[in-house]
């Protein structure tokens, strides 16, 4: 961590599932798959069981932290609910109901490829068998869902393909396969979301490893060795993690539901030191996943702040009502939308300190040799109720 920019950085890989459901990999195999990739925590998710969590794994392991999380998982939707104590039953129950249930069971949920088309497949025999539909349909609802699963990478590289060739192809070289980022109707929803109300984001991999066991060993050409390092979801936590199991899970949810996280590909480049916040005029600042209105420097309760800016001359103070202020570990190519439109982009920065006069979700895309490397979460920036009266009037 650069005490400099603030925050503690705890790379994640969150979605994958174990032979306490329906993955292929035992929690041991998972954790020796997420230590060799360079991973401070695990986020499981088996479906419909926190069984891993009953069975006493959760906790760290040899550097490793594991959170144990639960995929509800009714016909028509799935929800990944961190932060519960037991299994949230889904039956009988609406998307929307679901959602509730784990906020009331003190959990925070995000729906899981919310998204979701269904397989593309040209044979609809094979499209049946090889991803069915499984969007959510509540999170147009006032709290039909705390957060979503921006890029569920396996679920939506398979929605994609169109006949078996495509699909081994993308099995090949997932790398190359998973380079453009998430699908662009996955952005544009969550920029229309976003600019209404707070909707966390994290990255997913729907990781199964999915294939057959021999000799004791897991045979698959999506095994969590090969697919760990194709996206993670890299938090920006408010206090580093000490070792203490139940605190250090404490420290990563807080952070999760924050929205005080990043996107990231390591298979790109490291994300450690990345930070996005803005500075508003009286010189607080909003940080990543976090929310004001523009002009009253009053961030959302529980967003960690991202601490001053990076090392050298203090950067100057904001003349507009707000700075978005950006600090990269590298320089790559920068893009920065607001409300899903381009505001701002630079070919090769490592920085960027850009004046906004207008209120939007401000977030931020960076690339490298034209491959995607980081998304962010939104800084929320919302006009006053004044304004908000005004425009109506």
């Amino acid at each position: 961590m650069d005490p400099a920019r603030g925050g503690y950085d705890v790379s994640c890989v969150a979605h994958v599932h174990t032979t306490f459901s329906d993955g292929t990999a035992t929690v041991p195999e998972l954790l020796a798959a997420a230590r060799g990739s360079g991973a401070d925590a695990v986020l499981l998710t088996d479906h419909d069981t926190l069984a891993a969590r009953h069975d006493g794994w959760e906790g760290w392991h040899d550097g490793v932290l594991l959170v144990v999380g639960v995929e509800v998982s009714p016909p028509t939707g799935h929800y990944l609910a961190f932060g519960v104590e037991q299994e949230v039953a889904h039956d009988g129950r609406s998307p929307l109901e679901i959602a509730k249930a784990v906020r009331a069971a003190g959990g925070v949920g995000f729906a899981a490829h919310p998204f979701s088309r269904g397989s593309r497949m040209l044979v609809p025999a094979l499209a049946r068998r090889v991803v069915p539909p499984h969007g959510w349909a509540a999170l147009a609802l006032d709290g039909g869902t705390d957060g979503i699963e921006l890029w569920s990478v396996t679920t939506d590289g398979a929605e994609a393909w169109r006949t078996p060739a495509e699909a081994v192809r993308w099995m090949r070289d997932p790398v190359a396969a998973t380079d453009d980022g998430p699908p662009a109707h996955h952005l544009r929803a969550w920029d229309e979301l976003s600019a209404r109300r707070r909707v966390p984001a994290l990255g997913g991999l729907d990781g199964h490893a999915p294939g057959v066991r021999l000799d004791g060993r897991v045979r698959s050409p999506l095994s969590h060795v090969r697919t760990f390092h194709l996206l993670r979801t890299h938090l920006v936590c408010e206090r580093p993690l000490t070792g203490d199991g139940p605190a250090d899970r404490a420290t990563v949810l807080a952070a999760l539901a924050a929205g005080a996280a990043w996107l990231a590909r390591p298979c790109v480049a490291p994300a450690e030191g990345a930070r996005l916040w803005a500075e508003l005029a009286d010189g607080s600042t909003v940080p990543m996943g976090g929310e004001a209105t523009l002009g009253a420097g009053a961030a959302a309760p529980g967003t960690p702040a991202p601490g001053p800016a990076a090392p050298g001359p203090p950067a100057p103070g904001p003349a507009a009502p707000a700075v978005l202020r950006l600090r990269l570990p590298r320089a790559a190519g920068v893009r920065v939308f607001r409300d899903g439109a381009t505001v701002a982009e630079q070919p090769l920065a490592d920085a960027l300190d850009l004046d906004l006069s207008a209120p939007g979700a401000y977030r931020v895309e960076a690339r490298i040799d034209g491959r995607v490397w980081l998304l962010s979460n939104p800084v929320h920036l919302r006009a006053d109720r004044a304004d908000r009266e005004g425009e109506r009037g």
